[in-house]
């Protein structure tokens, strides 16, 4: 309960120190982030919602080859505009969106390219290689390779 303030002056001439509230949620939490501001080098304390990017941020990895952008910029491929801090990859001629470079294939996608191509361009085939067959005659009796 309260007291008057003829029970406060009472109290503090017989030598009793009134108690002390203690600091709300606020308060506490104010101090909480002052502090930890003091070990991280100084600086305003950041409030939830900066604290909360901020761990997102660090939390989730840009993919490979990506970054986050400084300022505002146009995708060279979309020609839309992307803003500051969104995730931007080199794409042919700058930087843009992820979705706008060029797939990455995988080595077993390339290999199968390099055969196709190999196949469509007549290298492999086996009517290019001459005959070792003799018309008309078996297998076996095939003369000597040229």
């Amino acid at each position: 309960m309260g007291q008057t303030p003829a029970q406060k002056a009472a109290k503090a001439a017989s030598g009793q120190q009134p108690k002390r509230k203690r600091p709300g949620k606020a308060q506490r939490e104010a101090i909480k982030q002052a502090q930890a501001a003091k070990k991280t080098g100084g600086g305003k304390p950041a409030g939830k919602k900066a604290a909360a990017k901020q761990t997102a941020k660090s939390v989730v990895p840009l993919p490979r080859g990506s970054l986050r952008a400084a300022y505002l910029g146009t995708c060279p491929a979309c020609f839309k505009d992307y803003g500051k801090g969104e995730v931007i990859t080199k794409v042919t001629n700058g930087w843009g969106h992820p979705g706008c470079a060029p797939r990455q294939l995988s080595a077993a996608e390339r290999e199968f390219a390099r055969n196709k191509a190999r196949i469509e361009s007549g290298e492999t085939y086996r009517a290019q290689k001459p005959s070792d067959w003799r018309l008309g005659s078996s297998p076996s009796s095939t003369r000597p390779a040229r």
